[in-house]
């Protein structure tokens, strides 16, 4: 399953947008155009399913009035409708929320489509004589979500990872956390799995590894007296037998590589990545796109990637379809894919490269005026 469609209103910083979707995106922008906020749309759906809409707009977020976009005037609801194609239907999932007078998340409209046809739509008659239902969606709750239990379940595998090295490093921050994409239980994570799905999974982010970080040639993961599993890597050296270090001593582009890396072996669902070039050498970040296509295309596993790099868009496999270009206006950030551009298109057409006809429109406009600050 994949998202082929989303459609959104009053999120955040988009005032409105309706955008299609490939099995692979690439979201490019500016500073504070919305990018993580674009990605955000994706896990609040996983939230929802997961938690439950007022833990995903209340506990996550910090309540409708932190969400809802400030150019929202006369439509003041939030609407997230997303279109998903099945093996056998599309489905598609509406919700539509806002805020009762005790500032809790309340549901305005929920409705679900298999193949066009409804399946769900709410308010029903029970909601008119029970507002209190209104407080949760059908989609959350198990003895409500059986007719559409596939949508449940797909939202529920959506995988976001941003891995911060200095999380990673510090393995009594993991403590009470679980799944957390930022890697403070990243390698309790890794820890948990199988002994034989680890082996598997290590030799295979070792061999990625050794493109980039030769002189490394074993990897493995132990727990301490503590129960605690560090990552050990062994580096050649002038010792016949090399040099152990631990993931203390990692850099944080290895780090950030190995979580890049796990996150593609890890679960089916769509997987959303925030620049994934950070601090990576260029000559790696340049391989991204063909490393995640082969270690995903098997399963047909969507990935959505928000990036600032050249070097990652030169990719010349790039479709102009697969990159959503956001661009910042007072009335709510614009969403285009680089098709829609006839300027874009023409660059292309003249054999220019996607990074060098995309990321000078994503620049800030007075960028130059940086280097004439004064103290």
């Amino acid at each position: 399953m994949r998202f082929v469609k989303l459609s959104v209103r009053n999120w955040r910083n988009f005032e409105k947008f309706d955008i299609g979707l490939q099995n692979r995106v690439f979201i490019v922008g500016p500073n504070a155009s919305g990018k993580s906020n674009f990605l955000d749309v994706f896990r609040f759906l996983r939230d929802v399913a997961e938690n439950g809409l007022k833990k995903a707009v209340d506990d996550k977020r910090g309540g409708v009035s932190k969400i809802r976009c400030l150019s929202a005037r006369r439509y003041p609801d939030i609407v997230i409708h997303a279109s998903i194609q099945a093996e056998e239907f599309e489905w598609s999932y509406e919700i539509s929320f806002s805020q009762d007078n005790n500032k809790r998340p309340t549901v305005k409209n929920e409705t679900v489509k298999r193949d066009g046809v409804i399946v769900l739509n709410r308010p029903n008659d029970d909601d008119k004589q029970d507002k209190e239902r209104l407080t949760q969606t059908h989609l959350e709750q198990v003895n409500a979500n059986k007719d559409f239990r596939e949508i449940w379940s797909f939202f529920k595998s959506i995988n976001y990872w941003h891995i911060v090295p200095q999380l990673v490093r510090e393995p009594d921050r993991s403590v009470g956390k679980i799944d957390d994409p930022y890697g403070s239980d990243f390698l309790e994570r890794f820890a948990r799995i199988s002994d034989r799905t680890r082996e598997i999974r290590l030799g295979k982010i070792l061999k990625a590894l050794q493109v980039a970080v030769p002189q490394l040639i074993e990897l493995e993961l132990k727990r301490d007296n503590r129960g605690v599993p560090h990552l050990h890597g062994r580096y050649e050296h002038w010792r016949p037998q090399g040099a152990w270090q631990g993931e203390d001593q990692f850099s944080d582009g290895t780090l950030r590589l190995i979580g890049l890396l796990w996150s593609a072996f890890e679960g089916r669902g769509p997987l959303l990545l925030e620049e994934p070039e950070l601090s990576l050498h260029p000559a790696v970040v340049s391989r991204i796109p063909q490393m995640l296509y082969r270690l995903t295309q098997k399963g047909g596993r969507q990935t959505i990637i928000s990036t600032h790099s050249s070097e990652l868009l030169q990719d010349e496999g790039i479709a102009p379809d697969e990159v959503i270009m956001l661009t910042p206006d007072p009335e709510g950030a614009k969403v285009e894919s680089a098709r829609m551009q006839a300027d874009i298109m023409a660059l292309l057409d003249g054999q220019m490269s996607m990074a060098d006809a995309v990321l000078p429109k994503t620049a800030p406009g007075n960028v130059q005026r940086l280097s004439l600050i004064e103290d």
